[in-house]
């Protein structure tokens, strides 16, 4: 059931009714030395909050994000949603991300109803995102696009804990100071898309040729150049009490994941190593309420892989995950030193959803795959992947011809945060940053939904997995539309002066 934020809860209807009774029975009481009194009182307050909860794993559920999905049989480390809460004494926000591969905006929607219903944070001022591990189970079930079946089981489960995730930061909220600041780290991202030499490389499932290629081989002689950019910057957020105590920590960085983890095993990846890792960096150790979180920045084509490097060695399981989550939370840790906290900070957010076309399969395709499927076709000469996108083109066709989308923008003072329910490139993700009208600005993909890659209209060009279609699924030029929309959201609630 889609969220609805003209309909409030009755929850928060009498809650606001009460505030409104108080404030009209007392007035009447002041005079002028009261008054000032008051205005001493009145002074907002800072306040946040910062939870944690886990989200069991069935075993046996498909673990997705490859192109095969083995059952879950171990879990080296559960899956959880981590929550930041922030309050300045009008406004509410919060941070939900949860340790997944992507959720479908069905899922959000349904978490934001519970925490409508639960809570005093306007839902519309959630933001929730998938952090994008390759080592969760789906909470895709078997759609592909936004629908309108019932959710399953899991679905539910990953809702519920959502809800209690803001409910529980809610709970915990109490005066805090705030500040933010970035550091970067380019030794871990690498574009992952290539310019080679070899056309043997560039084929697609569609019986046509690339100009550059995703993932080609790392150390290959064949590689001529990346065809974008990376963004090495990792922003965050930190927050203290108001006696200094280390409260929580929310950093973004555009890496797409790590990996490294065995087949079967469940995982969330760097993600949640680094939120453990920086904890025990601010001198938080043992103390249980504090709660670390990274989000997942513009890494649509973004990955760890060195390309071209040729003197690559392999690694253990975990290893790399431990080696780029220590280093990230030790950059992170470092510049913590460095920034200014503030006892207040004005809050602001504001929404859009958006109309995308869907995109369909032009008569040639359609003919093109409609010929695979006849006898004696040499399965030698069509690309390995063929079939898998005959079937995610039959299902684009069948489905919707548009999709809505949610977009967010968020002032915390000076900085802006936004949301984009795609798996962004780098460049979409920079250009956002540089036309901000806030001073410092970063990008959470995979939020309040999961519709696939979002390539930039130039990238559609080149070709790639990212553009393919059914990997992309949306019109070529939503990028552009989407950064338009965040741009003019950020500017509603961007500082006038």
């Amino acid at each position: 059931m889609r969220f609805d934020p003209m309909a409030q809860s009755p929850r928060r209807i009498a809650v606001k009714g009460f505030m409104l009774a108080i404030v009209c029975c007392c007035s009447w009481q002041w005079d002028g030395h009261e008054t000032a009194t008051a205005a001493e009182q009145s002074e907002p307050v800072f306040r946040a909050g910062a939870a944690k909860v886990e989200v069991k794993t069935p075993m046996g559920m498909p673990i997705v994000g490859n192109w095969n999905s083995p059952p879950a049989t171990h879990v080296h480390d559960e899956l959880h949603v981590r929550c930041l809460l922030l309050d300045d004494g009008q406004t509410r926000i919060a941070f939900a991300i949860c340790d997944n591969v992507g959720i479908p905006r069905e899922v959000f929607d349904a978490a934001r109803n519970l925490i409508d219903a639960e809570t005093d944070v306007d839902a519309e001022n959630v933001l929730m995102a998938a952090t994008h591990t390759h080592s969760g189970v789906s909470a895709r079930d078997t759609r592909t696009v936004d629908g309108e079946q019932i959710l399953s089981t899991y679905q539910q489960l990953l809702a519920r804990r959502i809800a209690d995730a803001v409910v529980n930061a809610e709970q915990r909220l109490q005066p805090a100071k705030i500040a933010w600041g970035s550091v970067d780290v380019p030794s871990e991202v690498h574009n992952r898309r290539w310019y080679v030499k070899d056309e043997s490389l560039l084929d697609n499932p569609f019986g046509g040729v690339d100009k550059v290629r995703m993932n080609p081989p790392s150390s290959s002689d064949a590689l001529i150049k990346p065809a974008g950019p990376t963004d090495p910057e990792v922003s965050f957020i930190s927050v203290q009490t108001s006696d200094g105590a280390p409260l929580a920590l929310l950093a973004n960085y555009s890496l797409h994941y790590v990996g490294g983890v065995p087949a079967g095993e469940i995982s969330a990846d760097y993600f949640a190593a680094f939120s453990e890792r920086i904890g025990g960096l601010l001198a938080a150790q043992g103390d249980a309420d504090f709660v670390g979180i990274l989000t997942n920045g513009t890494s649509g084509d973004v990955n760890n892989i060195p390309f071209g490097s040729k003197n690559r060695t392999s690694k253990e399981p975990y290893q790399r995950i431990e080696e780029v989550s220590k280093l990230v939370a030790e950059k992170v840790a470092a510049a913590c030193q460095s920034i200014q906290y503030q006892d207040w900070v004005p809050l602001a957010s504001a929404h859009a959803e958006l109309t995308l076309e869907m995109r369909k399969p032009d008569p040639e395709m359609q003919r093109y795959f409609a010929s695979l499927q006849g006898a004696g076709r040499d399965p030698d000469n069509i690309h390995r992947h063929a079939m898998t996108y005959a079937k995610r083109i039959e299902r684009l066709q069948a489905g919707p011809d548009e999709s809505t989308i949610l977009l967010q923008a968020f002032r915390i003072g000076d900085l802006g945060v936004m949301s984009i329910p795609f798996e962004v490139f780098a460049e979409t993700g920079l250009d956002l940053k540089k036309r901000s009208p806030l001073p410092d600005a970063f990008t959470i993909e995979l939020a309040n939904g999961s519709y696939g890659y979002l390539p930039t209209p130039r990238q559609h060009e080149l070709g790639g997995y990212e553009t393919w279609m059914g990997t992309n699924r949306v019109q070529l030029d939503a990028s552009d539309r989407i950064t338009d929309v965040l741009l003019s959201l950020s500017q509603q609630i961007a500082p006038n002066d």
